[in-house]
């Protein structure tokens, strides 16, 4: 199946129905009076997460969705049924925005969470709410209120724990094939992958997470070259980031350069970026003779000065990558560790906000 990561919609709430202008008129009772109804009040239009989707590809088919009209008010004192409303599946992760406005709605991130987008209009007033002492035969009415039109822009972030960042061919998704049940695709060619590839990394009962093999990133690619401005948004819901290089390039160009120029990409496209965990890993280790590999590994970290954790593997012979998953859920694991430390703290001790 194509991903499709962004789409545009229009919805239409349902119109209120309008109030009605009637009079009881019954044999042996004079002056029966107003009995006209209020209309029924428009259907609604609601997205909700299904865990069960991952693209919003089905609307580029339909891209136009209405919720029912309310019925109209009828005589005896009878009210017009409420339209129904319409909800909209869309994948966990859907931030949705306002394309007129560019107010960011809501983001859905949980199964079954719902958002109302398109308020149903409110059904008009019957005659029986415009009787007085001084007007006992009212022939007036109002009609129901228009539903919420609104073009809504969504758009898929994956909800992932670990993110995978690299150039073309650093060996990403041979990396995810290799600690993953996931299966993407694997050739010798830049832009192997041409969309996110998700995999749940286990390393025992109630220990595993869900790593993204996101398209490699060019230089440029925060302002649009190769795939990687399409997926980089991805990036941003990952707690954790996996830089991938390759070692010992063919084309000779720098291990180093390629780590700084991501860097400037992540820097220009969300600032915050750089400031999330970020380990290195240095990949095709087996393309360098055993007794050198270390000694190129250690320079380059030298070289840029990486003060966080880094490993140094080969994705394609499984060397090494069973390690960097388990110090990944350490990692988690401390995490949680400390979240739930603090749910433990007294009610009047002083909370960081945005602390982890």
């Amino acid at each position: 199946m194509k991903f499709v990561d962004e789409a545009i919609i229009k919805v239409h709430a349902g119109d209120g129905g309008n109030g009605c202008v009637s009079f009881r008129r019954e044999k042996f009772i004079p002056f029966g009076g107003p009995n006209g109804g209020d209309g029924g009040t428009g259907g609604s239009v609601w997205l909700v997460a299904d865990e069960g989707l991952n693209t919003l590809i089905d609307f580029r088919h339909q891209r136009s969705f209405n919720a029912q009209r309310g019925e109209n008010g009828r005589g005896s004192d009878m009210y017009g049924k409420g339209g129904e409303d319409t909800a909209i599946r869309v994948p966990i992760g859907t931030v949705v925005t306002n394309v007129d406005t560019d107010e960011t709605i809501g983001d859905l991130t949980q199964d079954g969470q719902r958002l109302l987008v398109a308020e149903g209009g409110k059904g008009g007033l019957g005659n029986i709410h415009f009787k007085s002492s001084v007007n006992r035969a009212p022939r007036k009415s109002t009609s129901g209120t228009p539903g919420e039109v609104r073009e809504l822009k969504l758009e898929l972030k994956l909800l992932a724990d670990v993110g995978l960042l690299g150039f073309p061919n650093a060996g990403k998704s041979t990396f995810i094939r290799a600690v993953s049940a996931a299966t993407p695709r694997v050739a010798d060619y830049p832009f192997t992958t041409l969309h996110p590839n998700l995999g749940v990394v286990s390393l025992g009962t109630d220990q595993s997470f869900v790593i993204a093999d996101i398209p490699g990133l060019i230089e440029g690619a925060a302002e649009g070259a190769g795939l990687g401005i399409q997926f980089l948004r991805h990036v941003s819901r990952t707690r954790l980031l996996l830089h991938l290089v390759d070692i010992a390039p063919i084309d000779g160009t720098d291990p180093v350069e390629q780590v700084q120029a991501i860097e400037q990409e992540l820097s220009k496209f969300d600032p915050e970026l750089l400031e999330r965990p970020r380990w290195l890993v240095l990949n095709k280790a087996d393309v360098l003779p055993q007794d050198e590999r270390q000694a190129v590994a250690e320079e380059i970290v030298q070289r840029l000065g990486w003060t966080a954790p880094w490993f140094l593997v080969s994705a394609i012979a499984r060397d090494n990558t069973m390690a960097v998953c388990q110090q990944v859920q350490r990692f988690f694991e401390s995490k949680r560790e400390v979240r739930e430390e603090r749910t433990d703290m007294a009610p009047g001790d002083v909370r960081l906000r945005g602390a982890e």
